[in-house]
Formats: structure tokens, sequence, C-alpha cells
């Protein structure tokens, strides 16, 4: 719990209204009550805003003067949310020490202050730094090193030669350093390509549940700094994924692609192989990425739902756009020569 004046306080936020209000938690302003804070991100909500019970609004100034409850003022309301979410997170913090089920190779190093669950494996030359917790389940193999404060989510499994930095969450079910999809065609059919490379990844990167992302064939697989996947998202081999870099759920990028970085990715957007995308890039919901991107702006491909009639009239349409453009073209110099 916290009072008003605290809660500003650790936001770094201004407060109006009584110092000593108690609050116990956040809500969202239909539903929230005089123990809760709450948030208003936009104009579209401002019907709440007069109707809503939270004990205080954390609101951009321009609209201070139509809340009638205790206030904070942020430039950036939705930031300032989750930062207020931090301050109340209620997740289990396991304790340090390794669960008596825990199968711990003697050649690992785990610092005292790490957390390993119930039948964990932790394999040799495994680097476990300090505040690490490792959940149920979870696999580490040869040679990975978890960084500082990672969090490691039940069942998760991390393969050999996978390396986080500081303060990752990665989430359940999640798979690090699985081989990638490389195989030369053979007289007898596909040979497997031996994938000799790991995976690097940065501080505080988040991944999502079930996601996959896959060891390089030669060179390493690279997340940098701050990026977050979503669940089920898929990185193929040799992949480099930039800075601060979101890419939501059921998003596959193929191998050898390289992403800038502050690139974000909507909701199954398809990314080809072997191409390059610069910083500051966007791509709305499945847009399929097929060739490379030299300029940062929004991207966006397919169609729009529509009625399944009209669509298949649209989709024939779709295979005829060829013979329209020869003929219009046609018509064009038909003009042109008149």
């Amino acid at each position: 719990m916290y009072s008003l004046a605290e809660l500003a306080a650790e936001l770094e936020l201004e407060f109006s209204g009584q110092a000593d209000r108690p609050i116990t938690g956040l809500a969202p302003l239909a539903s929230a009550g005089p123990e809760h804070i709450s948030f208003l991100t936009g104009k579209a909500y401002l019907s709440q805003l007069a109707e809503t019970s939270a004990g205080a609004v954390i609101l951009a100034p321009e609209f201070s003067a139509q809340c009638t409850r205790d206030y904070l003022i942020s430039d950036d309301p939705y930031l300032s949310f989750a930062r207020a979410s931090q301050l109340f997170d209620n997740s289990p913090k396991p304790s340090p020490g390794i669960h008596p089920t825990a199968v711990i190779s003697p050649d690992s190093e785990i610092n005292p202050s790490a957390s390993v669950g119930a039948n964990a494996v932790i394999e040799a030359g495994v680097n476990l730094g300090a505040n690490v917790v490792i959940g149920a389940g979870v696999f580490v193999g040869q040679g990975s090193r978890i960084g500082a404060g990672c969090h490691i989510l039940p069942n998760v499994t991390i393969y050999h030669d996978v390396h986080l930095g500081e303060g990752c969450v990665i989430q359940s079910q999640t798979v690090l350093g699985s081989d990638g999809f490389g195989y030369a065609p053979g007289p007898d059919g596909w040979e497997r390509i031996c994938q000799l490379g790991g995976i690097r990844i940065g501080d505080r990167v988040q991944i999502g549940a079930g996601a996959t992302i896959d060891r390089g064939a030669l060179e390493n697989t690279i997340i940098e700094d701050g990026a977050i996947l979503d669940n089920q998202v898929h990185i193929a081999h040799n992949c480099s994924i930039g800075k601060n870099t979101a890419i939501a759920a059921c998003c596959g990028v193929a191998g050898s692609t390289r992403i800038g970085a502050n690139c974000t990715f909507g909701g199954m957007v398809g990314v080809a192989g072997h191409i390059e995308i610069c910083d500051n890039a966007h791509f709305t919901a499945t847009t399929m990425v097929t060739g490379a991107v030299t300029e940062p702006g929004t991207y966006s491909s397919g169609t729009g739902f529509m009625p399944s009639r009209e669509w298949r009239k649209n989709a024939v349409r779709f295979s005829q756009l060829d013979e329209i453009q020869r003929r219009l073209r046609r018509l064009e110099k038909t003009h042109e020569s008149k």
C-alpha cells in the first residue's frame, strides 16, 4: 500500500488531492474503487472519468480541470501506469536456493542469490547470475549463461550456448536455441546442416510464452537490448533483432534477416529471409514483408475483411490486374499517337 503522496514520489509526478489517501492497487476507470488508482489516456474515456469511483487518476495536464477525483499529472499517463503496475506487482517472489528435486551439474556456477525450482535441469558449464529465478521444469543446456536478475518461467527450454544479458524475462514453454531449418537436398532426400552457432540475447529482453528462437547455423542469432517478443513468435536462425524492437504474437521471421532498432510488428506479420529492415520501420498486422525496407515509416499489405461474396469477386479481379494494366498501356499509347 502507498499513500497518494508516496505514490507520486515513486512515479516522480505532481499530485493534487489528499496526500495520505491510501492506494492499494490499480483498476480501470469503470471498475475502480476508492482504494484504487486508475489512468486516462485520451478523450475516448472522458465519460468514464466523470463517473469513476477511483481514489486517484493518472492523467495528462489538459484533463485535470475535468477530474473531480484526486489525480497525478503525467505527460505520458500510459507509461506512468506501466510504472505504477510494477510497484503493485503481485507475482510470486521465490526465495534463493535450489529445490531438492533439481538436477544440477557440479560443473555449473550458480550465484547464492539465485533460485532454482523443482525438477529444473542445469547442465555443465552453465552460469546463473545474481538473483536469477529458474522456474520449475526449466532446462538450461551446456555452456549457457543467464545474466543477473533474469526470470525464466516454468518449463522453458534453453539449449546449449545461449547467453542472456541482465533483467530478461522468458515466459513458459518458450524454446531458445533449437536447430534452425537448415537442410541440403541430397540424392536420398534432405540432409541436415548442423547448426553450429548459438544465441546472444541482450539486457531487458522480454519473450512471451510459446516462442521459438533458433540458434545460428554458423554465427549467432542475436536479440539486442530492450527487444520485446510476444507469444508464439518464431525467429529463425542467424536473424538479428535490433534494440527496443517489438514483435507481436504469431509473427514469423525467416532466416538471416536483419531487423533494425525501434521497429514494431503487428500480429501475424511474416518476414522473408535474407533481407534487411532499417530502424524505425513499422508493420501493421498480417503484413507480408518480402523485400528490404530502407526507409523508416509504416507499411501494410493484405486486404481488409469484407463480406465473402465481395471478397470472391475481388479475388477474381486481382488475377485480372496484369491484363488490365497491359490493356491500359496499349490505350495510352494509342491516345498519345493521335
